[in-house]
């Protein structure tokens, strides 16, 4: 009987996946459930901020009036980096090659400032790579895409050395990891409230990536189709998203 329990037990801890339509599923670790995007490398994965018309984007279904003369559409986003009240970026921005915001190295208050904080990067070869602040700066590739946050979840295999098995801090939050190799990111929403601990560990332990950024919380939003879901809220600042084909009318 023992034995049993202790099976159950470790079952109740490995993640549980359900599939979905396109590149977003959801998937459950240890008693949460997570909404996940993976994207490949070379995928059309880019940084949204200021619109055609000079103002921020600040929503997807602004990004999707954009890209609907070009016959593209959003096939999933979320909210990308920390931003000020005017939603403009708290740190580094780069979009279409064009850097927006200049990179922060100081550390400073706030989740942003809990150094080690990083950068997620799009490499002009179309690989991804999540880089910690300073290491970025000291090396800075050419980011094709860049947004900063903060604080790093995972940076090679450690997690952040400020996180707390037992941390009541709690929020829904979102973030993103990338593989060893740079071939995939992946893009993760809690459904509830975790800590930065519980967060850290699903990205190392259940996604299998050994650098991984927090982006945000409480704000966190996703756009989803194959999950059938679009959230709605307060204009966000930069906004990461995978482009595709537009849907014809009716499907």
């Amino acid at each position: 009987m023992r034995r049993i329990r202790a099976a159950l037990a470790a079952l109740a801890l490995w993640p549980t996946v359900a599939l979905a339509e396109g590149p977003c599923r959801t998937m459950t670790f240890e008693g949460t459930g997570y909404a996940v995007c993976e994207v490949a490398a070379g995928a059309d994965l880019r940084l949204f901020h200021m619109a055609p018309d000079g103002k921020v984007h600040g929503s997807f279904a602004r990004i999707n009036a954009a890209l609907a003369p070009q016959g593209q559409a959003l096939v999933f986003a979320m909210n990308a980096g920390m931003y000020h009240e005017d939603r403009a970026p708290v740190g580094l921005l780069v979009a279409d090659g064009a850097e927006t915001a200049p990179l922060v190295t100081a550390a400073g208050p706030g989740n942003f400032g809990m150094v080690p904080n990083g950068v997620f990067c799009i490499l002009p070869d179309g690989r991804y790579a999540v880089t910690e602040t300073r290491a970025f700066a000291a090396d800075r590739p050419a980011c094709r895409h860049a947004t900063q946050s903060g604080p790093m979840l995972v940076l090679g295999g450690a997690l952040h050395p400020r996180f707390l098995p037992d941390s009541t801090s709690t929020y829904i939050r979102n973030g993103v990891g990338v593989s060893g190799n740079g071939a995939r990111a992946v893009f993760a929403l809690s459904d509830r409230p975790v800590n930065f601990h519980s967060f850290a560990r699903f990205f190392r332990d259940a996604l299998g990536t050994p650098d991984a950024l927090y982006f945000d919380g409480q704000i966190s939003r996703l756009h989803a189709p194959g999950l059938g879901r679009n959230d709605w809220g307060l204009p966000m600042g930069p906004i990461v998203g995978l482009v595709g084909p537009a849907s014809p009318a009716g499907n």
